[in-house]
């Protein structure tokens, strides 16, 4: 999560299902700011961009995208997953000071192959690895 946009990494099982899971992100999104902020009223824009991740390497780069992002923009120096992102609840960090709690999990696991086991081929990730242009 950045100051005016969000990264995502999400599966689906064809377009249309990804439009509908994306708008239905959107007004949760919109429900929750607008309770917090006590207000009614549009909060983000409805409009998302889509990349088709197809092999392993473009699977690892989006994920060091989305979960490095800050440290992109040097706003995350900590040697901890960034507390903004998903990166507590990702198990693919290289040797990881990543304590695990017993919480319950806040994402579900990946179901395709890609994303739950192929991308790790190219290597589990590091916490001080920083992305490098855009994913995909």
């Amino acid at each position: 999560m950045q100051s005016n946009h969000l990264h995502v990494l999400a599966e689906a099982k064809d377009e249309s299902a990804l439009s509908r899971g994306m708008m239905s992100l959107g007004v949760r999104i919109a429900r929750g700011l607008n309770n917090l902020w006590r207000r009614a009223g549009s909060v983000l824009q409805d409009r998302y961009v889509a990349r088709i991740l197809r092999t392993p390497g473009a699977v690892r780069t989006a994920l060091i995208y989305v979960l490095q992002n800050a440290r992109k923009h040097d706003a995350w120096r900590v040697l901890l997953p960034d507390v903004f992102s998903s990166g507590l609840e990702f198990e693919g960090w290289r040797k990881s000071s990543v304590s695990a709690e017993s919480r319950p999990r806040l994402l579900e696991r990946a179901r395709t192959w890609l994303l739950s086991i192929g991308w790790k081929r190219h290597g589990l990730i590091d916490l001080r690895e920083v992305p490098v242009g855009s994913p995909g």
